[in-house]
């Protein structure tokens, strides 16, 4: 079965264009991705069909959980590219949590871990909680409510759906995509303003509304409008809103210069060549996390379990907010964008959407430095999905192992 998922490079990137636009697109992985010949493609897909149609489709084709098909999709853990990897699948059909590791390496799957871009799924349901208060207009522009930001024409709801158009800005903040680099400059961090002040002189991509273009610099915007509305710092906002009501207890967003990660589910390593041609591995579990409201933030699976059952049972929002979280954009991608496989957007305000086989999963992919991580459901919370790897290089070696992991724990792999 050939895959087609957006797998998040925002950090771990390896040029300018691949930060922001997705590695694991579908053209790289309908080339790189095998598994289970003659099986159907899972894909983003930029269909919107009913809420209920859409739950009712997912109840209906969704195969059963099959256990030992989740163990050895895990047991084929490649370990030159992937340290350790955990995945915990609930919901009504069915449960399982299991860890494949290096001998002698401790792996907690009710530890916390570094999420990245998973981040942007609670900042866009802030957003839309301000927005249905009345406090965000989301057909407003971001001049609204930042004056000085330099692009007249952009809408605060295109920040959420990444059809801004938004530049990408320059690499300094990520530097050059390798683990040498990384190793001298994990603990570094930089400010919002300091990122988007890298987009300075650079055009739009695109005419704002006409087309989709995953950016990381659209949810920078969105946390700087968040803080302007409010007047509080984004990470009170999103403790106030989303982590205490929850009670989710392993999920924080920790200032820039706090690189600590307490009861971690495992310790990822990056492999950094020598000058004699040899390597040496350096433990990133503490880096800082300055990705902020894009990419910094910190959770466990179980608290994503949580969050995500909550989002999805309209908890956190009323039900015409939470509908854009299930509404795709009928454009197309960018030219210079192929994370949507077919050309057309599969995202929508805060949430990809997948389909394969009749099954429909919307969720989010996340990665920074040794982290690379999912967490995706059937909208009628059937099964639920969150897994974690732990990537040795910034190369994106280990997305077939990660999406291995996905597709088998929906239980498509089974499928012909």
């Amino acid at each position: 079965m050939t895959i087609s998922l957006e797998m998040d490079r925002t950090v771990n990137a390896y040029t300018h264009r691949t930060r922001w636009a997705v590695v694991a697109a579908a053209g790289a992985l309908a080339a790189a991705l095998t598994v289970g010949a003659g099986a159907p493609a899972l894909a983003a897909t930029p269909a919107t069909p009913s809420a209920g149609a859409s739950a009712s489709a997912s109840a209906s084709a969704l195969p059963p959980l099959d256990p030992a098909a989740v163990r050895a999709a895990l047991a084929k853990r490649p370990a030159a590219d992937v340290s350790a990897a955990f995945v915990r699948v609930t919901g009504s059909s069915g449960r399982f949590e299991g860890t494949s590791a290096e001998d002698g390496t401790d792996v907690d799957p009710q530890g916390r871990f570094r999420v990245g871009s998973i981040s942007k799924v609670f900042t866009a349901t802030v957003v839309l909680q301000l927005a249905a208060e009345g406090r965000i207009d989301l057909d407003a522009t971001v001049q609204q409510y930042l004056p000085d930001f330099p692009y007249a024409s952009v809408k605060v709801g295109q920040l959420l759906n990444h059809t801004s158009g938004l530049p990408g800005g320059s690499n300094a903040p990520w530097g050059d995509g390798t683990t040498t680099w990384f190793e001298a400059h994990r603990f570094d961090s930089f400010t919002p303003e300091q990122v988007l002040a890298t987009m300075a002189g650079q055009p739009l991509g695109f005419q704002p509304g006409a087309a989709q273009q995953y950016n990381g610099m659209n949810t920078f915007v969105a946390g700087l409008i968040v803080e302007k509305v409010t007047g509080n710092s984004y990470a009170d906002e999103l403790r106030e809103r989303i982590i205490r009501p929850l009670g989710l207890h392993d999920t924080s967003l920790p200032d820039a210069d706090d690189p600590e990660l307490r009861h971690p589910a495992t310790h990822p390593y990056l492999t950094v060549p020598d000058a004699d041609g040899g390597s040496h591995r350096v433990d990133v579990t503490e880096q800082s996390p300055w990705p902020w409201a894009e990419g910094g933030m910190i959770s466990s699976a179980p608290d994503l379990d949580r969050f995500m059952t909550a989002l999805f049972r309209g908890r956190l929002l009323p039900s015409a907010e939470q509908e854009k979280l299930f509404t795709v954009p009928d454009v197309l991608v960018a030219d210079h964008s192929s994370h949507c496989p077919g050309g057309k957007a599969c995202m929508s305000m805060g949430l990809e959407r997948l389909e394969a086989n009749g099954v429909v999963a919307w969720g989010k992919t996340g990665s920074r430095p040794g982290y690379t991580s999912g967490v995706f459901a059937t909208r009628d919370l059937a099964r639920k999905v969150v897994y974690s790897v732990d990537p040795t290089a910034l190369n994106g070696a280990e997305t077939p192992y990660a999406l291995g992991l996905l597709v088998t724990a929906f239980g498509l792999g089974a499928k012909s």
